[in-house]
C-alpha cells in the first residue's frame, strides 16, 4: 500500500473521528437507572462483570448470568457492596434453551418486570475462542462442529433470550442492549467464525428494531459496536506477544467501555461505538471497502 494511500486514510479517519466523537451531551440521566431492573449475561469476567458494577453504583436491581457459579457469587457480593438495590444470579449455559428460559423466568419472579436486557455473553463448548483470536484461519481449519456450536451459543441464544424477554420489555417500554463488535462491520482475516456471529447480530437486531417500530412497540434496541478493550482475557492474550504492552496501552479501558454501553442503552441509542475510532472505521467501509480492508488486515 502506498504512502499516499496510508496518509489519505489517516486524514479521513481523523476527520471523521472528530466529527463522530461520542462524548457529547446525550441526555443521560443517572437517576433513571435507580431501581431499574437489569438482566446482564456473561458476567463472570470482562465487560459484563464491569457493567454489573456500574449498574450497581447507579442503584439498579441486577440479575447476572455466566457458567461459573463461584465467580457469580463474588460478583453479586461486590455489586451489593457498591449499591445495587438487589443482586441475583443464574448459573447456566446460554447455549441451552432451558437455561435461557430459567434466566428470564427468574428475572420475572425476582423483579416482577424487566427494564433492561443486556446480552453480552461469548463462548464455545468446544474450543477456547480467546486462544483463536488472530491465529486460526478458517481456510486452514474449517471446523464445522465448532462453528455450529459457536453460532448456537453466541447468536441463537441472543435471539432466544430476546424473544423470551420481549413480552416483559414491551410492558415496561424497556431497553435491549446487544453486544456486537467491529467484526460485525469490518471483516478481519482469521475471524470468519466471529464475524458470522457479529454480522448476524447486527442484521437480526437491526431488523427487530424496525419491526418493533412498525408495530408501535416502545422497546429500544441498542447495538454496541465495540473494538479493542483491555479486558483480563485480552491482557492474557497480549502479555507474551512482541510489542504486547504497547498494544495494550492502546486498548480502551474496561470501565469506560461499560459506562458507554450503559449510557447508550439508557438514552435509547440505535448504536454505540466504543472506543471512538471504531465509528469511522465502520462507517467508512461501505464507501472505501478495499482500502479499509487492506489497512486493517495488513501484515504487521
Amino acid at each position: 500500500m502506498s504512502r499516499l494511500a496510508w496518509a489519505s486514510l489517516v486524514v479521513v479517519l481523523a476527520a471523521v473521528g472528530l466529527g463522530v466523537y461520542w462524548n457529547y451531551d446525550d441526555g443521560f440521566d443517572p437517576e433513571s437507572l435507580r431501581g431499574a431492573t437489569v438482566v446482564i449475561t456473561g458476567c463472570s469476567t470482562g465487560i459484563g462483570e464491569e457493567m454489573a458494577y456500574q449498574y450497581a453504583r447507579l442503584g439498579a436491581k441486577i440479575l447476572i448470568t455466566a457458567r461459573r457459579e463461584n465467580r457469580l457469587k463474588e460478583v453479586v457480593a461486590k455489586a451489593k457492596s457498591l449499591g445495587a438495590q438487589e443482586a441475583h444470579y443464574v448459573a447456566g449455559d446460554m447455549g441451552k434453551a432451558e437455561d435461557c428460559e430459567r434466566t428470564i423466568q427468574t428475572a420475572k419472579e425476582k423483579f416482577g418486570h424487566l427494564d433492561y436486557l443486556v446480552l453480552n455473553h461469548d463462548g464455545s463448548n468446544l474450543k477456547n475462542i480467546h486462544e483463536m483470536f488472530g491465529t486460526t484461519s478458517w481456510e486452514d481449519d474449517p471446523d464445522i462442529d465448532f462453528f455450529v456450536d459457536y453460532l448456537k451459543v453466541n447468536l441463537v441464544s441472543y435471539v432466544r433470550l430476546a424473544s423470551l424477554a420481549l413480552p416483559l420489555l414491551k410492558e415496561s417500554k424497556g431497553h435491549l442492549v446487544v453486544m456486537s463488535g467491529i467484526h460485525g462491520k469490518v471483516p478481519f482475516a482469521t475471524m470468519a467464525w466471529g464475524a458470522a456471529v457479529k454480522f448476524g447480530l447486527d442484521g437480526f437486531f437491526s431488523s427487530l428494531r424496525v419491526e418493533l417500530m412498525k408495530a408501535q412497540q416502545d422497546v429500544s434496541v441498542t447495538l454496541a459496536i465495540v473494538g479493542f478493550v483491555r479486558t483480563p482475557i485480552v491482557e492474557k492474550m497480549y502479555e507474551k506477544r512482541e510489542n504486547g504492552q504497547e498494544m495494550l496501552e492502546m486498548a480502551a479501558p474496561m470501565n469506560e467501555t461499560a459506562q458507554a454501553l450503559i449510557r447508550g442503552g439508557a438514552t435509547r441509542a440505535r448504536e454505540i461505538y466504543y472506543p471512538s475510532m471504531v465509528s469511522p472505521l465502520a462507517k467508512l467501509r461501505p464507501f472505501l471497502p478495499s482500502l479499509v480492508d487492506a489497512v486493517l488486515n495488513a501484515d504487521e
